[in-house]
């Protein structure tokens, strides 16, 4: 489902015009913001599979340090890959890895540890290495990387669309003070239900991550 499409569905249940463009009045350009807010919301509430993606990085010898283009430090790590070696990396802490380059004469190698020190100019995130790489090794980040805002018509939402078009119509609601007798509370009740049903149909693809181990 298309920006304009949502948005247009909400201000058929607010009981609205519709819109050719979101911007073309002051009240669809609001029912817009609300949309974004509610898909950053649906977004951190479940590791969803559209927003699985993969970010490749190629090291060079003596660099350590790595930006991760297009996260603008907003993802989640599934795991990492060192491809070349064929090993899953495995994350240390910042304090770890002063104290391989601070404490001691840092090693050279295949790298096996990861951690992520900062932002680039760009807004994106940067990670550290160790060892330092010695020479060209491919690198898979696994990761969820949600979807930039929505601000053309035509862009299509990834994640499913009924729990951001639920959860934007309560915050319209909440917004305006009620809509005909539904009370902002009723239509977050609603838009939590779906959202809980979204998130049970695509968690099935992914049974391994809602089982608790000790």
């Amino acid at each position: 489902m298309t920006y304009l499409e949502i948005v247009n569905n909400i201000l058929r249940r607010l009981r609205e015009r519709t819109v050719s463009t979101v911007e073309e009045t002051a009240y669809s350009t609001l029912i817009g913001v609300l949309v974004n807010d509610a898909k950053e919301e649906v977004e951190n509430a479940w590791n969803w599979s559209a927003l699985r993606t993969t970010l490749s990085a190629t090291t060079t010898s003596g660099t350590f340090n790595y930006e991760l283009n297009g996260t603008k430090n907003r993802f989640k790590v599934l795991d990492v890959v060192n491809d070349t070696s064929n090993f899953f990396m495995t994350y240390r802490t910042a304090s770890d890895f002063n104290n391989w380059f601070l404490n001691q004469t840092p090693a050279n190698g295949s790298p096996r540890y990861y951690s992520f020190n900062g932002i680039s100019d760009d807004g994106d995130t940067l990670v550290d290495l160790y060892p330092i790489p010695n020479g060209a090794y491919d690198l898979r980040f696994n990761v969820v990387m949600p979807q930039a805002e929505l601000t053309a018509d035509n862009t299509t939402l990834l994640i499913p669309a009924k729990p951001v078009q639920m959860l934007a119509y309560a915050k319209a609601v909440e917004e305006r003070g009620e809509d005909g007798g539904a009370s902002a509370n009723t239509a977050y009740n609603t838009a939590a239900r779906v959202l809980n049903d979204a998130i049970a149909f695509d968690s099935a693809k992914h049974p391994e991550e809602i089982i608790w181990t000790s």
